[in-house]
């Protein structure tokens, strides 16, 4: 079983859309970021987080041939965009994936993308099917159950899903404040993968304090930080990282 961070970039991207690299050296390579999707590939499923505006990219980069499944964390549109992108797996599979989403995000993905799940032709027929996302989603791996936990946190003026696989990787990308009542469900983690946007305060946004606040009261065996900005440079900010935190970069796979 494999989790892979397809993109670990903030809302634009490193690069930003017109050349700027803030702080991040553009002869490395780990600081070309694209916005953040996440892939669980298990024996028997893909199952996407988010679909990012660089999701065909993303999709190319890793030659993803199927995927059966998407979560949505929450309505942004850097985590929704690239949506469109999945009608390729239905003009293939001749199949509707199913996808699950909050009931805010849900609203939103009707609103903005009604095409995608009404069939307004028999030449465009609904691509996907909507679904509530469910407390708790099962996924199989060589024959064994696991469950996807989904858990609310507050994003800025929206609410957010952290997603919490087999006990063992949490990952949230978007996330200012998790509440007393779900920390339990962070204890004995093998990994986090965490929101951290830049060193400075963020509405909406883990900064890296926040970040390492939180990590320190988790204490996962190891922690990602990702949704990094132009603010930060993979090397630098590795360099005053703990050995057991470490930034993201597009690609990077955890084997479970």
């Amino acid at each position: 079983m494999k989790f892979i961070i397809l993109g670990c970039g903030s809302s634009m991207g490193v690069p930003r859309p017109d050349g700027f690299f803030g702080n991040c050296d553009p002869k490395n390579k780990r600081n070309y970021r694209t916005r953040c999707s996440a892939l669980l590939q298990t024996s028997d499923e893909n199952i996407l987080i988010d679909t990012s505006p660089d999701l065909r990219q993303q999709l190319l980069r890793h030659k993803i041939k199927k995927i059966d499944k998407v979560l949505f964390s929450h309505m942004h549109g850097d985590q929704t965009h690239g949506i469109n992108d999945l009608r390729s797996f239905f003009l293939r599979d001749k199949k509707q994936i199913n996808v699950y989403a909050d009931k805010y995000t849900s609203k939103y993905l009707k609103q903005s993308f009604s095409y995608i799940f009404s069939s307004y032709s028999k030449e465009y027929p609904a691509t996907l099917r909507l679904n509530k996302l469910p407390k708790i989603i099962l996924t199989k791996n060589n024959k064994k159950k696991l469950p996807i936990k989904s858990i609310i946190v507050e994003h800025g003026k929206v609410k957010s899903n952290c997603f919490i696989i087999d006990k063992k990787l949490a990952y949230i990308s978007d996330v200012n404040k998790i509440y007393n009542k779900d920390f339990k469900y962070f204890k004995d983690l093998q990994y986090l993968i965490i929101d951290c946007l830049w060193y400075n305060y963020h509405p909406s946004h883990f900064n890296l304090d926040a970040s390492l606040s939180t990590i320190k009261q988790f204490k996962p065996k190891k922690a990602i930080l990702t949704n990094l900005s132009p603010v930060l440079d993979y090397k630098e900010l590795k360099k005053i990282l703990p050995k057991d935190i470490i930034p993201a970069h597009d690609g990077m796979a955890i084997n479970l």
